[in-house]
């Protein structure tokens, strides 16, 4: 994560929407039961994300890495009448977990788990979506985005976690390991191409908004 002022952070979420109930409880959870809490949204993370997907007001929402669901919630609080989101988690010991949380937070009309690869399951979803978010597998970023692309309606997004990797993405090349290796190289694919317009938001551990140009 990037480092940020202690008191200027609690000035931050003490000046955001509190998480609500079942989003507090399962950010407990996840730091007491999971071995890596960090990988958590988190508080500020999915308000943020929360704030995105009801100023894009989609139907359809695809995440990828949905660990043990506080981003899945908070992204579906944006959906319109009748969509859904699909969320792929790898790791299936997690499922409990997520379906337990969904059904907390009376989203399971509208949160679909898939348990698997996402880049087998992707192309099996045979579905348009208008926002995508990656927070998972590090080294398959570009793996990720690239399998996704097409399945993107035009003027749709793509967000993605962890972009900034903690700092280390501007440190020597030289000191490079694949996961700061793989995330450097999605940075420079993305930022030159030119089928969508990015920005880079320092939000947590770096967010990269892409939109898919509308003639892409």
């Amino acid at each position: 994560m990037i480092d940020i002022n202690p008191l200027l952070e609690k000035y931050i979420l003490d000046h955001t929407e509190a998480e609500g109930k079942i989003l507090e409880e399962l950010n407990r959870k996840t730091h007491i039961e999971q071995i890596h809490p960090r990988m958590l949204s988190g508080h500020l993370l999915g308000k943020t994300l929360q704030m995105f997907s009801k100023m894009i007001q989609p139907e359809y929402i695809l995440e990828i890495g949905t660990y043990t669901g506080y981003s899945a919630i908070c992204l579906a609080q944006g959906l319109i009448k009748g969509g859904v989101l699909h969320t792929i988690e790898k790791n299936d010991e997690l499922k409990d977990t997520i379906n337990k949380y969904i059904v907390k937070a009376r989203m399971l009309d509208k949160i679909k788990l898939h348990i698997g690869d996402a880049l087998e399951i992707i192309n099996q979803l045979d579905q348009k979506f208008d926002l995508v978010y990656i927070d998972a597998e590090k080294k398959e970023y570009l793996d990720y985005y690239n399998a996704v692309f097409e399945y993107v309606n035009p003027g749709g997004y793509i967000i993605t976690d962890n972009v900034l990797w903690s700092g280390k993405v501007i440190e020597d090349k030289k000191s490079f390991d694949k996961e700061t290796l793989a995330i450097f190289k999605f940075n420079q694919f993305v930022h030159k191409d030119k089928r969508v317009e990015n920005v880079l938001l320092p939000v947590r551990d770096g967010l990269m908004i892409l939109r898919k140009k509308r003639e892409a």
